[in-house]
């Protein structure tokens, strides 16, 4: 049982970006609700008596605090379209929470080199999603429709690449690989770009691992710059600041300019070649003038309405889409912000229990820093620093866009709350 328990985990931490693959049974369930469900069933039966971490406990305290906001929340609810999409959204939170909650326990237990494995195979997943992305792109441009032939005999819907327009009578494509939306993808490749990039640079230099990073940090970074999302680089460039003090002595390394030269050779390659058409699509990127901005910003003009209206608890969660719909007249409406979205539906209450359940998490980063410092590990410190960049630069790709409501998310704060627990043992 305990193979099968580490087995569900990894798979579930492999695919928790694998938004594509799901079916529309009781609603919409994932291949990652189906993987988190059979590890936290799993994980129950194994482990009839274990030593909770102090970590799960404070998890599981701002579990009851959620989920009070979010029962007395049920009493905003306006009709029975509020009440189905109040439950759907509980429901995968229950989940999320739940799934983080045994992750810490299950990874504190397994010890360092299954930490090391976890992350592994989390970034792993999304290595395998960039590849997909890659191949959907060539088979666009080749006038073949790969989710069609490859997802929808194993889950009975119809998915596509992204089309952003056209220019000159070619369609401008951005890859979604599994994700979904190509600024899922461009901001879930955040992550491991951030994650890894100070583990790589502390890497010696005839480690085994330092080329095979180097080719596949270089390769993420050409998908997410393949996505146009904004948002993504957004979070990038707000996560590389983080590193930028504690690393600023490797901007100048070999180890970084290599890779850098090489990704920078590519895009001049590809720009060169077909400028005319390449110049249009990055100006209209650029702009912020246009119908995806405006969409963008529009909707923090609902916070003063929700405000005046229901300021402590807000419409209820995930009631923001019902509320758009009876604004504007759209359907099925998600908001471009996750902070928008968390004070529409969860009111200032909701907002300042998770700014506070943020702060906790900033807490053991810091803690995660201190125990690299004091062991004076060349892994340690590294990981810490770049899973407080990704954390960081995930929140601020969140202000105009919809990601950590996530399971990769979830995820991402498993890995980021159980590494202290974990090499503390070794002090």
């Amino acid at each position: 049982m305990r193979r099968v328990t580490s087995f569900f985990f990894l798979a579930s931490l492999f695919c928790v970006t694998f938004e594509k693959i799901h079916w529309n049974f009781a609603g919409t369930v994932s291949l990652a609700d189906v993987l988190a469900i059979l590890f936290l069933i799993s994980f129950v039966v194994t482990t009839a008596r274990f030593v909770v971490p102090r970590t799960t406990m404070i998890l599981l305290g701002f579990f009851a605090a959620f989920l009070l906001v979010f029962l007395i929340g049920y009493f905003n609810l306006s009709d029975s379209d509020a009440l189905q999409q109040w439950a759907k959204g509980l429901t995968k939170w229950v989940i999320h929470f739940a799934f983080l909650a045994a992750a810490v326990v299950w990874i504190s237990r397994r010890g360092q080199h299954y930490f090391w494995r976890s992350l592994g195979w989390f970034s792993a997943g999304l290595a395998a999603n960039c590849v997909y992305g890659i191949l959907q792109l060539l088979s666009a441009k080749a006038g073949h429709n790969l989710d069609r032939t490859l997802l929808s005999p194993l889950t009975g819907g119809a998915s596509s690449i992204n089309i952003y327009g056209a220019v000159g009578g070619q369609s401008v494509y951005r890859p979604n690989a599994l994700t979904g939306d190509p600024n899922h993808l461009g901001i879930m490749l955040c992550v491991p770009l951030l994650t890894l990039l100070p583990v790589y640079l502390r890497l010696e230099a005839g480690h085994r691992l330092r080329r095979p990073l180097a080719l596949a940090l270089a390769f993420m970074f050409v998908v997410q710059l393949a996505t146009l999302s904004r948002s993504g680089l957004l979070g990038l460039g707000v996560g590389l600041l983080v590193l930028v003090v504690p690393y600023r002595r490797f901007a100048v390394s070999r180890a970084l300019l290599y890779p850098l030269g090489a990704v920078a050779l590519v895009l001049a390659y590809v720009l060169y070649a077909r400028w005319s058409y390449f110049s249009v699509v990055l100006r209209s990127r650029v702009q912020t003038g246009g119908a995806s901005s405006s969409a963008h910003f529009a909707v923090y003009d609902f916070i003063p309405k929700i405000i005046h209206s229901n300021p402590l608890l807000g419409l209820g969660l995930n009631n923001f889409s019902v509320y758009y719909e009876f604004v504007t007249g759209k359907t099925n409406w998600g908001p471009h912000s996750f902070w928008v979205a968390l004070l529409v539906e969860t009111g200032l209450v909701g907002l300042l229990l998770f700014v506070v359940f943020l702060r906790y998490v900033y807490v053991r980063r810091h803690a995660a820093r201190r125990l690299g410092r004091a062991l004076r590990d060349r892994r340690v410190l590294p990981l810490a620093w770049g899973l407080t960049a990704a954390l960081t630069g995930t929140i601020a790709a969140n202000f105009f866009y919809l990601t950590m409501q996530f399971y990769y998310f979830y995820g991402l704060l498993a890995l980021a709350l159980a590494l202290p627990i974990v090499f503390a043992k070794r002090r």
